[in-house]
């Protein structure tokens, strides 16, 4: 069963500390407040609780975090989580920026953990069932969506309006929709604190043509909490204030009689739906997407498109509406650590992973699905392959080219000028190192600069090169001295006069005037002709 720490056991907290408790994962319980830990605790006898989040982090046991705290610090707690090998389920907002809800995001695919965003409405049954009506095409093509979250009280200082009642509605209208707006605006006052909105009216614009309003305030003299679809054929209308039948759908039309616009309005359908608790569900499913290795319905991606509207709404809610287009930016498809810095005109090929504290210089290139481990420098002006690796405390200087799958032991060293001195610029006089595909470069050795390793060759660990290196090579010592030859799945090779089979993977290889090749398709079938003849009793040709 995986086990669960709740961070945070403000009021929306303890909701998802009870739920966790009734679904036997909660472990611990964390927050700052005593008196919310001791009543806690005597409520769950139990469970564990502690001021330090530190000490969840440390704790093996604990396979999962549930961050409910305060918005601005969902960022910082979540990063730290992720970074410590936990799965993490943050409330909305994900973050306050778009570039941290990326950066959480894309950690968390990097390290394999589960991110999930705390959109609890795409949990409701009655909006499941609105998006099964929506797209069974019930209520016609789709013309206008408005949204209403009104109450009195519950006003926060460390963030608007906007922010605190608006990404439920967002996220649903994106739900529904399944597009993202192309142009937004936002409204408001701020009347009971200066600069924090209390009341905010959004409006976005969807490239189907569909337009959209929110409407959210907790300035208001009673609860609301309604969302409204306008289709051609039909309406629907979503309360959940309401106790029974939450879930309406209207037949409404437009007459004209007389030449005059007549409206019709039957009152309402209520609409059956299996009813449970959102929470539950919500937290259930946070629970199944660990256990089974699933994406969460409302993961990482889907709190950036939400987090982007949010900041996007903000902007144009200081610009007092200002119309804000909307493009939403690709995900960059590679990983860089928050620690290393990628500078100007550097390509980052799909799949790449760049951890702690590296250094890509300007103008180098990356491929695909590369792995460069802590402290690592590129560049600048440096060409590497696809499927390299290169493991920590590795400099590979401008004029060192890395062809694909490469390997680069721990604290390998390349060089680029071959008489250095602090005093005398030489750079003019660099030359080029060329290290081919497939090649293993172990720990501690090091590359003089200017020749070539040879594809799939192995240099041993703390070895010296100092000359170039043949294809299939094995090169031991210093000075670098030819040790043997070298399968390309990493066995070494035994020659039988000329010819070599790897026990390994069974791949044939042939040596010629010191140099050794894979035996070709077209050399195989030769071979096996020559062979054949032999054994009918015909002396063998040789090749």
């Amino acid at each position: 069963m995986t086990r669960i720490a709740v961070i945070g056991a403000g009021y929306w907290g303890r909701n998802l500390i009870r739920n966790f408790v009734e679904l036997g994962a909660l472990q611990a319980i964390c927050d700052v407040d005593p008196k919310r830990l001791n009543d806690l605790k005597h409520k769950y006898p139990h469970i564990k609780t502690t001021f330090s989040f530190p000490e969840i982090l440390d704790d093996k046991s604990i396979d999962a975090v549930v961050i409910s705290t305060p918005a601005k610090s969902h960022y910082e707690l979540a990063k730290v989580a992720l970074k410590s090998g936990k799965h993490c389920f943050v409330e909305k907002p994900l973050a306050l920026h778009v570039e941290e809800g990326i950066e959480l995001t894309e950690l968390a695919e990097a390290i394999q953990k589960k991110l999930m965003v705390g959109h609890l409405l795409e949990y409701h049954p009655a909006i499941n069932k609105l998006k099964e009506v929506i797209d069974a095409g019930e209520l016609g093509k789709i013309h206008y969506i408005y949204s209403n979250r009104l109450n009195l009280g519950k006003v926060r200082k460390e963030e608007n309006i906007l922010w605190s009642f608006a990404p439920h509605d967002i996220s649903v209208i994106l739900l529904l929709l399944e597009e993202m707006p192309t142009e937004i605006t936002a409204l408001g006052g701020s009347y009971l604190n200066h600069h924090i909105a209390d009341i905010t009216i959004s409006t976005l614009s969807f490239p189907s043509g569909v337009k959209a309003h929110i409407f959210v305030s907790w300035l208001h003299p009673y609860k609301e909490q309604r969302l409204v679809v306008v289709g051609d054929r039909k309406m629907a209308e979503f309360n959940d204030v309401v106790k029974d039948g939450k879930l309406r759908i209207h037949n409404c039309r437009i007459d004209w009689i007389k030449r005059t616009p007549t409206p019709h309005n039957d009152g309402g359908i209520p609409v059956p739906y299996d009813e449970y608790e959102p929470l539950k569900v919500e937290c259930k499913h946070f629970l199944k997407c660990i256990e089974h290795d699933l994406t969460p319905k409302t993961d990482g991606n889907s709190g950036v498109r939400v987090l982007r509207l949010l900041n996007s709404l903000q902007e144009s809610l200081k610009k007092e509406g200002q119309p804000i287009p909307i493009k939403e930016k690709k995900k960059r498809g590679f990983f860089i650590h928050p620690t290393s810095q990628v500078d100007e005109g550097c390509e980052i090929g799909k799949g790449t992973k760049v951890w702690h504290f590296s250094h890509i210089l300007k103008c180098s290139k990356i491929g695909r699905e590369c792995t460069l481990g802590q402290n690592v420098v590129i560049g600048p002006h440096v060409t590497i392959g696809n499927n390299v690796k290169i493991q920590n405390n590795v400099s590979v200087y401008q004029g060192v080219t890395l062809e694909d799958e490469v390997f680069c032991g721990p604290s390998m060293v390349f060089t680029n000028v071959f008489n250095p001195r602090s005093s005398i610029p030489r750079m003019e006089e660099m030359r080029k190192t060329l290290v081919k595909k497939g090649a293993t470069i172990g720990a501690n050795a090091t590359i003089i600069c200017g020749n070539t390793i040879g594809k799939y060759a192995l240099i041993g660990a703390g070895s010296v090169v100092t000359k170039s290196v043949p294809d299939y090579a094995l090169i031991i010592g210093n000075p670098g001295k030819l040790s043997g030859w070298i399968c390309k799945c990493g066995t070494k090779l035994t020659f039988n006069t000329n010819r070599a089979t790897c026990e390994a993977c069974g791949e044939k290889y042939r040596k010629k005037n010191g140099e050794v090749s894979e035996i070709s398709k077209k050399y195989k079938a030769r071979l096996k002709t020559t062979e054949i003849t032999e054994a009918n009793g015909i002396k063998r040709v040789s090749l």
